[in-house]
């Protein structure tokens, strides 16, 4: 199967749409964690931006949870128990503390775990490798293609987790008006022409109204096995050594399959975007 192309660098028309693409190089390795200093400058400049409005989330109703997984996720065809919701990221302190790392900054190499909770803004801007470390760190471990494939469908083997065709609201795949990619880089008088590169990296993008949602926001984008947003929000990480990511991201969910059958292939694990996700897998657990 040839390797897919990147969604996000079909927009300024850097890439044809339904051309496959070669293994693009890796980004820079991701700075060390930023002075205090510049952390206060972040924060003003992100002042300035109109941010999205407070979002109502709704109660997200779940099924019980099987006795072979842990509460956060669900038991799918009893072989594989997986997250119920994505992926965020907690720091491990020396100590053997622990407290919530930004969704809108990349690991950097910090000691974190993957959680799975709802109504938490799930993390983007994570690398193939740094999530299947998270998912370790956890007891857990990315999924496979077949078994994310396999939970996305649902019972029904669906190409949406509702249903056979694409329903306009139920995940939030329908895109904004403006990319954000493109509309950071005109608020913040980036250099257009790293557009589709560095200025992906940027934490202020999914800082921006209709972008990354809380996890179960879209209380519909789900099946009868329970996981929810797995087509849109962000994409996912699964467990490749070439890289794949999967699902779609809340731009697009159609350029490289179908909403569940979604993946793209043109990066390798240590690549990392706005867009890139994960959640977990492990295996159920034994009982007498």
């Amino acid at each position: 199967m040839a390797r897919q192309v990147a969604p996000a660098l079909l927009y300024g028309s850097l890439v044809a749409a339904c051309a496959p693409a070669p293994r693009v190089a890796a980004v820079a390795p991701p700075p060390p964690p930023p002075p205090a200093s510049a952390t206060r400058e972040t924060a003003t400049r992100v002042a300035k931006i109109p941010l999205a409005p407070p979002i109502a989330v709704e109660v997200v109703k779940t099924r019980a949870t099987s006795s072979q997984c842990p509460p956060e996720m669900v038991l799918v065809r009893g072989r594989t128990c997986v997250d119920r919701w994505e992926a965020s990221l907690v720091v491990v302190d020396p100590d053997g503390g622990s407290r919530p790392w930004s969704p809108h900054v990349a690991p950097a190499g910090a000691s974190v775990r993957a959680a799975s909770s709802a109504a938490g803004t799930p993390q983007a801007y994570i690398d193939g490798a740094s999530a299947a470390r998270a998912c370790r760190a956890a007891g857990k471990r990315l999924c496979t293609s077949n078994e994310w494939v396999t939970t996305c469908r649902g019972p029904d083997d669906t190409n949406y987790p509702y249903g056979a065709e694409h329903a306009a609201g139920f995940c939030n795949d329908d895109g904004r008006s403006r990319h954000p990619v493109a509309d950071v880089t005109r608020r913040f008088g980036l250099d257009p022409a790293r557009r589709w590169h560095e200025n992906m990296q940027s934490p202020e993008i999914n800082r921006l109204a209709d972008t990354v949602e809380p996890s179960g926001h879209h209380a519909r984008c789900t099946n009868d096995f329970g996981a929810f947003d797995m087509v849109g929000n962000l994409h996912e990480w699964v467990d490749d050594p070439d890289g794949t990511f999967r699902g779609g991201f809340y731009m697009d969910t159609r350029i490289n399959g179908e909403g569940c059958l979604y993946a793209t292939t043109a990066h390798g694990p240590d690549y990392r975007d706005y867009s890139t996700g994960f959640r977990c897998c492990q295996d159920p657990i034994a009982r007498d």
